[in-house]
C-alpha cells in the first residue's frame, strides 16, 4: 500500500471512493470533499490517498478549522475496508499534520474506532463542538505544537456547515 498526496488526476476516483464508502448518504461526503477543495481552509498537503496495486482505494483530508484542523471525511472503498487502509490513512494524515506544526486534529466520529489513533473527547482539551449533541462523538488528538491556550469553541471549514 502506498499513501501519497492527492493529485488533480485523483479527483474523480476520490469522488467515486467517497460515494462508495458513504453509499447511505449519496452526494453528501463526496460533495463535501469537492466543496472543501475550493475553500480557503483546503490544505493540499493534508489530502492523502491510499493506493493498492496502483488503484486509489482510500482518501482522507484535514482542513483548516478555528482550532487546528478538522479531519474528515476518511473514505475507504468497501472492497478494501477492514484491511488496514483506513488505519494507514489515519496514521499518515496525523503524521503529516504534526510535521506541518498543526497543534490538534479534531473530528466527529466513532470513539471506538478513533481512540486507537490517540483521539479522546475534545472536551478533555477544552475544545467544544459546534453542536452540543455531538459531544459524545466529538474527539481531538493533540499534536506536538499543542498549547492549552488554544482551547475553545471549534468550527470546521465552511463547507461542513452546508452538510
Amino acid at each position: 500500500m502506498l499513501i501519497r498526496r492527492e493529485t488533480t488526476a485523483d479527483v474523480d476516483v476520490i469522488r467515486a471512493v467517497t460515494e462508495a464508502a458513504f453509499a447511505a448518504r449519496p452526494g453528501g461526503e463526496a460533495g463535501l470533499v469537492d466543496a472543501l477543495r475550493t475553500d480557503p481552509g483546503w490544505i493540499p498537503a493534508l489530502s492523502l490517498v491510499a493506493e493498492v496495486d496502483g488503484e486509489v482505494v482510500g482518501h482522507v483530508v484535514c482542513t483548516r478549522a478555528s482550532i487546528g484542523v478538522g479531519l474528515g471525511p476518511l473514505s475507504v472503498r468497501p472492497d478494501h475496508q477492514r484491511a488496514g487502509v483506513g488505519s494507514a490513512l489515519a496514521h499518515a494524515v496525523l503524521g503529516a499534520a504534526d510535521a506541518l506544526d498543526e497543534p490538534v486534529v479534531v473530528l466527529l466520529g466513532n470513539p471506538a474506532y478513533y481512540s486507537r489513533f490517540g483521539f479522546g473527547p475534545a472536551a478533555d482539551l477544552g475544545i467544544t463542538p459546534p453542536v452540543a449533541e455531538w459531544a459524545p462523538h466529538f474527539q481531538a488528538r493533540a499534536l506536538t505544537a499543542w498549547r492549552p491556550g488554544l482551547a475553545g469553541p471549534f468550527r470546521y471549514a465552511r463547507p461542513f456547515e452546508e452538510l
